[in-house]
């Protein structure tokens, strides 16, 4: 069972412009800093972290902060469940409310994923694309602190997934993305991934429904601070996730 703290949101007459989503576990020693640097920004948002019971006390840290801003939601998850749930489940809950924000933004808590950027993923969706993709390896985008051997396991999924999903990007595996709300509405019920295939159902989505897709540049840097929640067996399957899903296109085309 998913406990919800609901938004205090009972007064505002119009939709927060943009709902930043935080899938966690054990990110003590990020989540506060990160979260008050999105606080900083000048943009009308809410923020909805979805905690894994973290035993590090990630959720307690939220609690926290959630005396000092109203616009922020906590979810907390009995175990840890994949991040392909954790965002389906933060996707449900944004939809459930009283007040639906126009843009949902989903982003690394460990800040991999620079939150300055937030509002260059919101301009461009604000020109009419129904996703951006914050890209790594499009023009001007970088990638700093990874060995050469994740970077290698990144490109090769990010070339086997250009040959499943036709859209104009470079960065199919980014987690840094901003959506409408009317493409998660669309395409939610369609969205089954336990973990990191998230990032490719969404987007297998998108070309299925001719939704505009779009990617700009950021600068991904590897977490300064606490573990890599990947695994090994986390690659394992999604890379095997996209070599089946290549053969069900061969096979149905």
């Amino acid at each position: 069972m998913i406990e919800t703290l609901k938004l205090d949101q009972a007064d505002d007459e119009e939709n927060p412009d943009v709902a930043i989503v935080l899938p966690t576990y054990c990110e003590a020693e990020n989540i506060e800093n990160l979260i008050s640097t999105i606080e900083s920004l000048e943009t009308d948002l809410v923020i909805v972290v979805v905690d894994d019971s973290s035993p590090d006390g990630t959720g307690n840290i939220v609690k926290k902060l959630q005396e000092k801003y109203t616009n922020i939601a906590l979810l907390t998850r009995p175990y840890k469940s994949g991040l392909g749930t954790a965002i389906t489940d933060c996707f449900r809950f944004i939809l459930s409310q009283p007040n639906v924000p126009d843009y949902i933004i989903t982003m690394d808590a460990d800040y991999s994923h620079n939150p300055m950027d937030i509002p260059k993923l919101l301009q461009s969706a604000k020109r009419g694309h129904h996703v951006v993709v914050g890209s790594r390896y499009c023009k001007g985008g970088r990638i700093k602190g990874w060995t050469l051997t994740r970077l290698a396991l990144s490109k090769i999924a990010n070339k086997m997934t250009a040959k499943l999903v036709a859209l104009p990007i470079h960065d199919f595996t980014s987690g840094f993305r901003c959506y409408s709300r009317e493409y998660i509405r669309r395409v939610l019920p369609n969205l089954h991934s336990h973990t990191y295939e998230i990032e490719i159902e969404t987007l297998r989505q998108a070309g299925i429904h001719g939704a505009k897709v779009t990617e700009t540049p950021i600068t991904f840097t590897n977490r300064k601070k606490g573990k890599s929640k990947l695994t090994v067996n986390e690659v394992f399957n999604f890379m095997l996730y996209v070599l089946k899903a290549m053969v069900r296109k061969s096979a149905h085309s």
